[in-house]
Formats: C-alpha cells, structure tokens, sequence
C-alpha cells in the first residue's frame, strides 16, 4: 500500500507491531464461518493477517484514499468486502442481517470516536456476537473497572449491565505510526445470550446511570432526586447515602425497576 499520511481529524494511528497484530488475531481467535466485520482497517495492518486465517471480512473504512487499497492485500480477493462508510453512524443491525446473522467485530478504533463508538454499537449488540477493540488504555481501564474504583463511571455500567469486558493487554505509543501521547489497551467485550442485569426499561436505566454520574461526588440521594426519593432508593435495596461509583450494574437494575413502578 503506498505511503499515507495520517489524518488528524480521523484520529489515524496505524499499528505496526508484528508481535502486536499477532496476539489480536490470537485473541479474536476467527473461525471461517465467522462473520467478521473490522471497523477502521486504516492501511490494512490488521486486516492482512486476519486474511491470512481463511476468514471472509468485512472492513468499514472512512477515509476514501484508504478504502481502495484495502483490496489489493494478499487473500483479499474474494475474501474482502469493503465498506466506505462512518462506523459511528453505521446500521450495524441491517449489517448484520445483509451478512447472514451476528456478527463479529474488531479494529484499532480511533480513540477521538470510542466512547460514542461503543454507546452506538451496544445499541445493536442482538447482532453482535463479541468485539475486540484496540483502544486507549485509560478507556479499557474504565470499561472493566470494579465498583468503588476512582475509573469506575457511567461507561463501566452501561457496558457491565449487557456484556462481559476484559481487559486483554497493555500496548505502548512505540506500536504505532505515528506513536500517539498515550498508551493503548487490547479489550474484548463478549454478548452472552442473557444480559448480566435484566433491563426492562432501558431508556430509564440508562437516564439514571447518566444522572447519578453527572453527580458522582454527590450521594444518590442528591444526584438522583429528580427522578426518584430517598424512600424508593430504599425500596431498591440500596442505600441513599452511597455515591454513584459504588453500585453495581445490577444494583442500577434495581434502580430502574423501583423508578419504573412508583
């Protein structure tokens, strides 16, 4: 692929390391009948060795100067289907029904989009069967971060109450070109058939995860009191003393479900 300048504005950090791309595709561990869909292939680092394990892929590449390449890779041809599109405001549902059924994803994400990123994605996780993302180390520690931890926040809850997240391992700024100011972490976020937490209003659930972290050096009674009194933070079970970081996905659950009956 010819020499390509990174864009800003796309966030574009190309990973380089062999060792590095090695233990991804171990961790992802693809299957030929996997539906794999890499977001943010950039100049193919990852998408070539992924190749190279008899996998079909879908790459969804931004940036137009990058998408054509990407079917010049060795096993690209027939293999690859590319996708010139945003991936934040990608129908990952009609995806993956076009593909056959829930699909897989990956990729070294542009750390400027992760957050909405993902928030976008859990939206459509009936479709999606794991993801393994490259991301900021400070984001990973925040997305598997225990209770009670100063990381711990909305993100960690929104992610626990549906999938299981694990931080996979550390990555420094040396792995990539051009080497960016922070360190990176490999993640893997698995959707099992029964969420962690049973969620029966979801928009409500995730009002008071956002309102109680909007407030996170605020007890519940204070943060939430616009939405639920002391009496019915009781009536879940949890204290109306305690702060925002200390509850647990499920414990939200039960948030939710006394809010939603008064």
């Amino acid at each position: 692929m010819s020499e390509h300048v990174p864009r800003k504005r796309f966030g574009q950090h190309f990973l380089h390391d062999p060792n590095v791309l090695r233990r991804i595709v171990d961790a992802i561990s693809p299957a030929p009948d996997d539906r794999l869909v890499e977001i943010g292939p950039g100049q193919g680092a990852l998408t070539a060795p992924l190749l190279s394990r008899d996998v079909s892929l879908t790459a969804i590449e931004l940036d137009r100067d990058l998408a054509p390449a990407l079917g010049e890779l060795p096993g690209a041809a027939g293999r690859l289907s590319v996708i010139e599109a945003d991936a934040l405001t990608l129908d990952y549902a009609h995806l993956a029904d076009s593909l056959g059924g829930p699909i897989r994803l990956c990729g070294n994400l542009p750390y400027n989009i992760s957050t909405p990123l993902l928030f976008h994605l859990l939206a459509h996780r009936e479709h999606v069967i794991d993801m393994h993302f490259m991301l900021q180390k400070e984001v990973v520690m925040r997305m598997a971060a225990p209770p009670g931890s100063k990381t711990y926040g909305r993100l960690t809850v929104m992610l626990g109450a549906v999938c299981e997240v694990e931080a996979l391992f550390h990555v420094g700024p040396g792995a990539f070109k051009p080497p960016p100011k922070v360190d990176s972490s490999v993640v893997r976020l698995r959707i099992p058939n029964q969420a962690p937490v049973a969620i029966e209003h979801p928009e409500l659930f995730a009002q008071l995860v956002r309102q109680a972290f909007s407030m996170r050096r605020k007890t519940l009674r204070n943060s939430l009191k616009r939405l639920m009194g002391a009496d019915a933070i009781e009536a879940a079970g949890i204290d109306p003393g305690a702060r925002p970081e200390t509850l647990t996905p499920a414990d939200y659950g039960a948030l939710t479900r006394v809010a939603a009956n008064p």
